[in-house]
């Protein structure tokens, strides 16, 4: 006697959540369509398909996450895979989500930490998607700090100062070890209660990691901040302090989670960069620091420009000026202000993209030496601005003055910036290239190259290999083919 297939239960949560958004099922199915082809997804799903969710088949993939995205854009909220009675078996959108909580928070970033610190490699090939900024950027732009984040009694919990381990960097997994460990003795434990001096220790790794990242690329120490948030930062986050020492703490967590997510990007992980830096801005939110979380936004639009999502980029930039209003210092305004011009030099947008770097160039004028700059925005000086100036103008095909700028920077640029160097060093070959000088050009693509090969940044390549692009044309001419011995020489 044969077998009959199990009876599938109707899904009536998708059922009414069609009805709500004014769906039918053929709508659903082509919005699901479109929806992957931006994540290079060639689905064929109609209306059948839609019935047989409706009667409680589940598709399979990314396709439940998909689905879900399709409601949270229609219907303004975030919705799950979970929320539509569908089972979740690759969340594509995972990460994302602009939690409702400090304790959400914690969880959806610590599970991104933990996921990417183990053998989860196609975390790192998720694509990035313009539309995962919209929501994030809306919520961050109309919320508010939280009431409160304090855990527990700050008294409870207490280990005295001279047994507590100090935060450390965990050693690289052994060959063959599986990714989830036992926490060693030396590593801390949820519940304990959180110091200052705790905190100190978070800033110190934060500046460690900001250095190698600027002098050998993102590659170069990534996988051993990830293992620090995840072995260091949760425990710390899921411990017991009260609200300064919390808003402190959370402070601290999203300046690393963005550089997680910075260290990311410049390794092309653009999917995992993203998600990282939702999540560091939803932690500067539970820290109360509006001005940082401009800076994260202003991170995200750096991403968009080098994706080539122009459009993206400056509402990036404009939600993050809105954000913290006339309040912020002159050189946080400048840095606004010339992350929005690169948005509009990507368009192809002369006029704006002028005024933006007006703009950005009058508010660092304004900036005495006296005024109090976050640490984050330091870096942007008269060498960042003319780095800022050089790159919109290249953009726009304005050699000359991307030329006059690229060198400004170049000069002024402290050596500590290697990568940065890099770019701009590029930037001036593409400018003198344009220019008709072939041979310096070639001279500077090649100590760019040569730079590139010791750096661990994708992003470095890139630029080089950007450069290559444009000499394409010149392939046959002498000073063409003596950069490509060099380059060849590399190795």
């Amino acid at each position: 006697m044969t077998e009959r297939p199990p009876q599938r239960t109707p899904n009536r949560q998708l059922a009414a959540l069609i009805a709500e958004a004014g769906f039918s099922n053929a709508g659903l199915a082509r919005r699901v369509d479109q929806l992957g082809l931006e994540h290079g997804l060639d689905l064929r799903y109609d209306k059948t398909s839609v019935t047989r969710w409706l009667r409680g088949q589940q598709p399979r993939g990314t396709t439940p996450a998909l689905i879900a995205e399709v409601f949270t854009r229609r219907l303004g909220r975030r919705l799950s895979a979970q929320d539509l009675g569908l089972d979740a078996c690759a969340p594509v959108y995972a990460g994302l989500e602009f939690a409702a909580t400090p304790e959400e928070a914690i969880d959806i970033v610590g599970g991104l930490w933990r996921k990417d610190s183990g053998s989860h490699a196609e975390l790192r090939k998720i694509a990035f998607t313009p539309a995962g900024l919209v929501v994030p950027s809306r919520d961050w732009l109309i919320g508010r700090a939280d009431d409160r984040v304090g855990r527990g009694d700050p008294a409870a919990g207490r280990v005295p100062a001279q047994v507590r381990p100090a935060p450390r960097l965990p050693a690289p997994p052994e060959q063959g070890a599986p990714p989830s460990r036992q926490r060693s003795q030396t590593e801390r434990s949820p519940g304990q209660r959180v110091t200052a001096g705790d905190i100190a220790a978070l800033r110190s790794v934060g500046e460690l990691f900001r250095a190698l990242d600027h002098a050998y690329g993102g590659g170069h120490a990534r996988q051993a901040l990830v293992r620090y948030l995840e072995h260091e930062a949760e425990p710390m986050l899921r411990g017991t302090y009260g609200e300064q020492t919390g808003r402190r703490l959370f402070a601290a967590a999203a300046d690393l989670t963005r550089l997680a997510g910075w260290t990311s990007y410049d390794i092309a992980a653009h999917g995992l960069a993203q998600r990282y830096f939702v999540q560091a801005l939803r932690l500067a939110q539970a820290a109360g620091d509006r001005m940082y979380g401009s800076y994260v936004l202003v991170t995200m639009s750096r991403q968009a420009v080098y994706l080539g999502h122009g459009r993206e980029a400056v509402q990036l930039a404009r939600v993050a000026q809105q954000g913290v209003g006339s309040s912020a210092p002159p050189v946080v305004q400048a840095l606004l202000h010339s992350v929005e011009a690169r948005g509009h030099g990507v368009l192809g947008e002369v006029r704006a993209c002028t005024a933006a770097l007006v703009r950005a160039e009058r508010a660092l004028e304004a900036a005495q030496p006296g005024d109090e700059v976050p640490y984050w925005a330091r870096f942007f000086d008269q060498a960042q601005l003319a780095d800022e100036f050089g790159h919109c103008h290249r953009d726009l095909q304005q050699y000359r003055a991307a030329a006059q700028h690229a060198e400004r920077s170049l000069q002024l640029r402290a050596p500590g910036y290697a990568r940065s160097r890099l770019f701009c060093r590029v930037v001036l070959a593409s400018a003198r290239l344009g220019l008709g000088e072939l041979d310096q050009a070639c001279q500077l693509g090649a100590e760019a190259a040569g730079q590139a090969a010791e750096m661990r940044s994708v992003r470095a390549v890139e630029y080089v290999r950007d450069f290559e692009r444009r000499l394409e044309p010149y392939r046959d001419a002498a000073p063409v083919r003596g950069y490509r011995d060099r380059v060849a020489a590399l190795g």
